[in-house]
């Protein structure tokens, strides 16, 4: 398996994946949608995203995107989406990923990766508390809906 970090040229193959991930949060069918989000990330290099290839195919990915804590007054990066394809899971590829975004952040000297992810995906929040991730449960997240 191999990790790397994507380009325009990896678009067509991420955007299955990122169109999977979607509907794994009940999220509908949207292909275009999904290719024009990822191009945008891309080409305005708003975001870094890592693939995970297995044998030619799309098997991964995660997706940073970039922020600073006033607090610490220092850059940190949200993981803000992981997700590999059902086919590839329990080969490795989840682990290889966080590695990636891991050593991202430890080459940006970043203070902190963060995430988030429903209470009941256990299967993800194994993975994060085995790389390191602790549950942090002095904070409250609130969301205002815009639309």
């Amino acid at each position: 398996m191999k990790i790397s970090r994507a380009r325009l040229s990896d678009l067509e193959g991420l955007v299955e994946l990122f169109n999977d991930y979607r509907m794994f949060y009940h999220q509908m069918l949207d292909k275009p949608g999904a290719r024009q989000f990822l191009e945008d990330r891309l080409s305005h290099d708003e975001s870094v995203i890592f693939v995970a290839i297995l044998n030619g195919d799309y098997v991964g990915f995660t997706q940073l995107y970039p922020s600073y804590s006033s607090v610490y007054m220092e850059r940190i990066w949200k993981l803000n989406d992981l997700y590999v394809s059902s086919q590839a899971r329990n080969l490795g590829a989840g682990q290889m990923l966080l590695e990636a975004a891991k050593k991202h952040g430890e080459q940006t000297n970043a203070k902190s990766l963060i995430l988030e992810t429903n209470w009941d995906n256990v299967q993800a929040q194994a993975l994060y508390e085995r790389n390191g991730f602790e549950k942090d449960d002095s904070v409250y997240h609130y969301t205002l809906n815009l639309k």
